[in-house]
This record gives C-alpha cells, structure tokens and sequence, in this order.
C-alpha cells in the first residue's frame, strides 16, 4: 500500500488507497472456470468442451428450476426462465415483457442473509461476526454438505470463479502494474486473508463440530466473490442479501436506471404471506431477450474489474482517484484539519476524476488549504474560520497556486511512469482478440493513463495561466475599493 507523500515533498498520492469494504448490488454472474495451465486445443476439442458445458449448466438449471417450482417460486407462467447465455448464465424473457412489468417473486425463507445464518445450525458461533463474514462462512458450509443441503440447487448453479481480479494470477496481474486497480486488488486479496486466519482461529478449529471439513482460504475467496459480485444490498433494512434465481440477472450499460428491485408483502404459497423480493424490468424486453439490469451506474470500470470481472467502453467509466493528505508533520496541521472536517473532509481525502470531465470543485479548495503557508497563513486564524472554504474556491495567491500545479502534474509524470506500456501501444492491443483477463487489463491502464494525461493537461494550462488570474489580496483591495479594474492601486489625496 502505498502512503501519501507529506507537504515536505508533496501532499498528494496518485495511488488509490483501499476505502472501506462494502458490497455492491448485483452481479455478473459469469461461469468462467479459470485453469493452472496453458492448454492447446483444436477447433473441434473447442466445440466439445463448449458442449459439455452447456450440458453441464443445462443439467443444472433444470434441477434448480425444479427446486424453484417445487418452493412455489416459479410456475409454468413465470415470464423468465435462466438459460445458457454469452455471459454465461442469464434471466430470458419467455414472452414480451414492458417497462417496469413484475417478473418474478422470491420469498425471504429462500434468501440468504444474516438472518438465514443465524437461524441455522451455526448461528451461534458467528453472530459476532461482520454480516459478510457469517454469510461467507454460512455458503461453504452448505456446498461442503453437497447433497445433505437445502441449498443444493442453488449452489450447483454459482460459478467457481469469475474473471475478477481478487482470482487473477500473479502473471496475469502483472499486466496491471502501475494501476489503481492492482494496488486495490492486492489491498482486498490481503485482507480477506487477515479476515480468514482470524476465523480460522476464533470459530472455525474452536468448532469442528460444526465445521467437519476443512475450510481452506480458497473456499473463502470463492465465498467473498460470490458475495461481492451477487448480493443485492439497496432492500429495506438488507445489506447484504443473496436472491436465487434473480442473482442470475446479467448487466446491460444501455440501462441507466438502478429501479428494479423492490421488498414489498405479498402471498409466499397457498396459504402464507411473506416479504418478497419483487424484480420489474426496467426497460422493455422482447421474448427470447435477457432480462437485463444496470449493476451500478457510479462504479468505474477498475470497480467493475473487482467487484464483476468485466469492464465497459463508456469512457465515463475510466476514473483515477488522487488521495491528498494534510502531513501531521505541517506546523498548521490542527488548524488546516480543524477546516477541512468543518467542511466534511478529513486529515485524508479522496477525489475521483473522470475521463472528460471537470475536477471536482472541492478538491481545488482542499488543495489550496494543505499548500497554505509563508505569507498565506494569515487566512488560518480563527477570525477566517467561517470564510476560509469561500476564500479557497478562488486562488490564493501566486505562490500557492504555483506549488499546487508543480505538486499535482509531477505526481500525474509519477504514476505515468510506473505503467509498463503506452496508451499508443494499449491501442493496438484492443485490436486484438484478446483473453478476457488481459482485454480487462488493457483497458484498465489505458483508461487510467488518459485520466492522468487529462489532470497534467488541466493543471498545465493552469501554470500558463499563474500571472493572469485574480489573487486573494487583488479581489481584497478591489472589495474595499481600494484598486482599480486593472489591479492598480488607487490612492486617495485629502483635498
């Protein structure tokens, strides 16, 4: 992990650092099954083995479907069934379906969730647990059981690994150096781990009662992806929910909506009420189609890379986050962090820039706040407490405008520097027919790279401009009437 430099050197890391964990709300729920070895093989070896998987997941899905129907989930007039699809699995609309129509229904006795973990046999070792962690644990448990789980079915349709990079090689991450994403992913991978050997030792060996087979720190990535990549996570009161059969719902970055999920009360069988999980589509479908979903419309295509194990063309998807840090080490360290947390920052602040778009307003003002020194400081004495974040949103003076440039483009030149290809050459690349992974790769660092060059290209015309813009004590003078239009000082002569 990479730390921010101190204002000594510079207050600014063009390093993404790991924010805190959340999950996100839906999944690409891609069956890729990846491979140790490099493996060779004809056009009709290609065709059988793409045979056998589609046998494979056809058996599968009957069976789940079966188990559905026999829940009463499903029926002969549910309007999608999961089929075999490009990415893998996917939800078909079995006849033309409108905008916002109800597809299906699941009962939360089928959803697993805290809830569901602390019912079970093993709900009393974990409930001091994260809630990921408990249902982690929870899902290895039921696939370990095989047939002597309720979840049987369900299990036997999620795939053993998707192509995010939490289960890339070392060589395929490789192709990541230099980016955001390969620090983040590192940062992830390492603490799944540290949370797994906890477990290990706290609940799991205190317990093999409940824990018969071994659990290995591959189980518990399996898990964490599944997690990662399928839990809804926007119902009432749910933060982390698995849905069968709707976690079987592919992403489309056509759909820029995210209503399509919602917890209502409704018959859960004959003779019972339940809260459901209601799924609308939220754009209109023909038969034969997928029923698709946007995942996130916020989420960078690094983000996407993590959480899914794919990535978009939209370019409004290729984002680099700086990390900027007041140093403890600033002799006006209380006083600059007393103003960015009056102002809902903190002693470390994260900013994501976007491929054609503007940086964001409040990431000038912070800037300006960490360079603030010398002749500057007068602006942190109390008397400027409530005016100082106003004063920060136009340049300072010619001396702190000039270092938060020099800071920012030579940190732009620094991590430009650590990537092992151009964007000319990832260009050609593209071109290509490439693996999935390194596709993935590719993108990635050439996204990154455009966003960089677009900061230093910003903050460069900034420096041409240094001698043209209007400082604090110009604006200051001119508001006391003071200097002219110009910026020339008037004097007055008593008469």
């Amino acid at each position: 992990m990479v730390t921010p430099f101190s204002l000594s050197s510079t207050f600014i890391s063009p390093f993404k650092t790991l924010k805190t964990l959340s999950f996100p709300t839906k999944t690409l729920p891609t069956h890729f099954k990846r491979t140790s070895t490099t493996l060779s093989l004809s056009l009709t070896d290609t065709e059988t083995v793409t045979t056998s998987l589609q046998k494979q997941h056809s058996d599968s899905i009957q069976t789940f479907w079966k188990w559905l129907r026999d829940e009463g989930v499903v029926s002969s007039k549910t309007p999608v069934k999961p089929d075999v699809v490009p990415e893998g699995l996917g939800l078909v609309a079995q006849k033309d379906l409108g905008r916002n129509e109800v597809v299906l229904e699941v009962p939360k006795r089928l959803w697993i969730n805290p809830d569901a973990v602390e019912a079970s046999e093993i709900g009393s070792v974990c409930s001091g647990l994260k809630p990921w962690v408990s249902v982690a644990l929870f899902l290895i448990r039921e696939k370990q059981k095989n047939d002597a789980s309720s979840w049987r079915y369900y299990l036997d349709v999620l795939p053993e690994y998707t192509n995010s990079t939490i289960y890339w090689s070392e060589e395929e991450l490789a192709e990541l150096q230099g980016t955001q994403l390969l620090s983040t992913t590192l940062s992830v991978k390492e603490y799944v781990q540290n949370e797994f050997l906890k477990v290990q030792e706290e609940i799991i060996s205190p317990n093999k009662q409940l824990f018969p087979s071994p659990i290995t720190l591959d189980d518990f990535f399996w898990a964490f992806g599944i997690l990662r990549s399928r839990a809804f996570s926007r119902l009432r009161g749910q933060n982390l929910v698995l849905i069968p059969l709707a976690d079987l719902l592919n992403h489309s970055p056509s759909i820029t909506t995210e209503e399509h999920a919602w917890e209502i009360k409704g018959a859960a069988g004959l003779f019972s009420w339940d809260t459901l999980f209601s799924l609308r589509t939220p754009v209109s479908v023909k038969a034969g189609e997928q029923v698709m979903i946007q995942y996130d419309i916020n989420k960078s295509n690094a983000d996407l890379a993590l959480d899914y194990g794919f990535i978009e063309s939209n370019p409004d998807r290729n984002a680099f986050t700086l990390t900027l840090e007041i140093s403890e080490s600033d002799p006006f360290y209380g006083d600059k962090l007393d103003i960015a947390e009056s102002n809902g920052l903190g002693e470390t602040a994260y900013f994501d820039i976007v491929l054609d778009r503007q940086v964001p307003p409040a990431m000038l003002q912070y800037l300006r706040l960490v360079a603030l020194g010398g002749t500057d400081a007068f602006l942190l004495e109390s008397i400027f407490r409530n005016s100082i974040w106003g004063h920060l949103d136009l340049p300072v003076s010619h001396a702190n405008e000039e270092l938060i440039c020099k800071v920012v483009r030579d940190a732009c030149k620094s991590a430009l520097s650590g990537y092992h290809t151009t964007i000319e050459e990832d260009e050609k690349l593209k071109g290509a027919n490439l693996d999935p992974r390194l596709e993935i790769a590719v993108g990635i660092r050439q996204g990154e790279k455009k966003v960089l060059q677009q900061i230093d290209g910003i903050f460069k015309d900034r420096e041409s401009e240094l001698l043209e813009l209007e400082y604090y004590q110009e604006r200051r003078l001119k508001d006391l009437g003071l200097s002219g239009e110009q910026g020339d000082i008037i004097f007055w002569e008593p008469k």
